[in-house]
């Protein structure tokens, strides 16, 4: 029998047979495709985490992540290695991680400079509000204002008056966009003018302090022993609070300089389109270790304030970078404040 034999009826249902078919397999094809993103978020992690610390190895950042990292192990049953990738205020690191597989197996250990402050400073080729997944607020910390040990100012205002007297001629070191916005506030409020000079992180900035190659630099509090070793000078913080490793140092606030009150912080970031499955995984984790009581006292003997566990989550890490690019951007283009050359 030809086709157009057959009852129209029968011709109808047969028809209808190939498209059914057609739906069937696309129907099996979708559940193919979506099956190896949700079989992953089921296993992860299966294999080593790398962690890029966008400075170099032996300052306060890297000591973050190697003590975040050594923790977190025991929650994920699988290493975090930490890969240290400086350069631009740490723009090139975070750039690598940025484009990186967002399968949670590269993480980026962010701070205030690099996922707020060069945003700013640099044209980059990543939005640094938007093309990034916020897994965990770590820590935070103020900055400290040192000297070299031979500096002859005792306190803050002295120190004020020698830099007047010689306009130009000291020199501030910094080694990451916090403190180099810091020491640009810094003479602005007080009518000084300094050189300063860059490096490629605080760490060779504060070993030139103490060998006397600059005069001056904003360092963390784990650089307070050094002042209290004598072998710098510390004259005021820019916590709202004394500090309770230097209870006898002065806030900037205080001394009325109130303009200068300035935290850093350290945060957990994964590159935007990670599964929100693995996000949690990764969160969970973080969140257990810092709540442990060994990474909780290296911390403090660091100088480094853990974030209140309510404050620990993706969103509470989003509004934080939000809320700090409304307040530092507008002050870094009205300053006229330079990336480093």
């Amino acid at each position: 029998m030809l086709p157009y034999d057959r009852n129209p009826l029968e011709m109808k249902v047969t028809m209808k047979r190939p498209r059914r078919k057609f739906l069937q397999f696309a129907g099996a094809a979708a559940t193919v495709l979506a099956w190896p993103k949700a079989a992953m978020s089921q296993t992860f992690p299966s294999r080593p985490i790398t962690m890029i610390v966008p400075l170099a190895a032996g300052g306060a950042v890297d000591a973050v992540g190697r003590i975040l990292a050594e923790r977190m192990r025991g929650s994920l049953v699988q290493p975090i290695i930490i890969e240290n990738i400086g350069g631009a205020d740490g723009s090139i690191g975070t750039g690598r991680a940025v484009r990186a597989r967002p399968d949670g197996y590269t993480l980026d250990l962010g701070f205030l400079g690099t996922h707020v402050l060069n945003g700013a400073f640099y044209s980059l080729p990543y939005d640094v509000l938007n093309d990034f997944a916020p897994i965990v607020p770590l820590v935070r910390s103020p900055l400290v204002l040192f000297a070299r040990r031979t500096m002859p100012a005792n306190d803050l205002n002295q120190l004020i008056d020698w830099l007047k007297a010689s306009p130009g001629r000291s020199s501030v070191g910094y080694g990451a966009p916090g403190p180099h916005i810091v020491a640009a506030l810094f003479a602005k409020e007080t009518g000084t003018r300094s050189t300063l000079v860059p490096y490629r992180d605080l760490a060779p900035a504060i070993q030139d302090l103490v060998a006397g190659q600059i005069d001056l630099s904003f360092g963390g509090p784990d650089t307070l022993p050094l002042a209290q070793a004598a072998s710098i000078k510390a004259y005021a913080v820019t916590s709202d609070t004394r500090l309770a490793l230097a209870p006898d140092l002065p806030t900037f606030g205080e001394l009325g300089l109130p303009a200068l009150s300035y935290f850093t912080w350290w945060a957990i970031f994964a590159p935007k389109g990670t599964p929100g499955d693995i996000i949690g995984r990764l969160n969970a984790a973080a969140v257990e270790a810092l709540a442990d009581p060994a990474v909780r006292s290296r911390f403090a003997d660091l100088g480094l304030d853990i974030f209140p566990r309510e404050r620990q989550t993706p969103a509470a890490l989003g509004a934080l970078v939000r809320a700090d690019a409304d307040k530092w951007w507008p002050i870094i283009k009205e300053s006229g404040i330079k990336a480093a050359p």
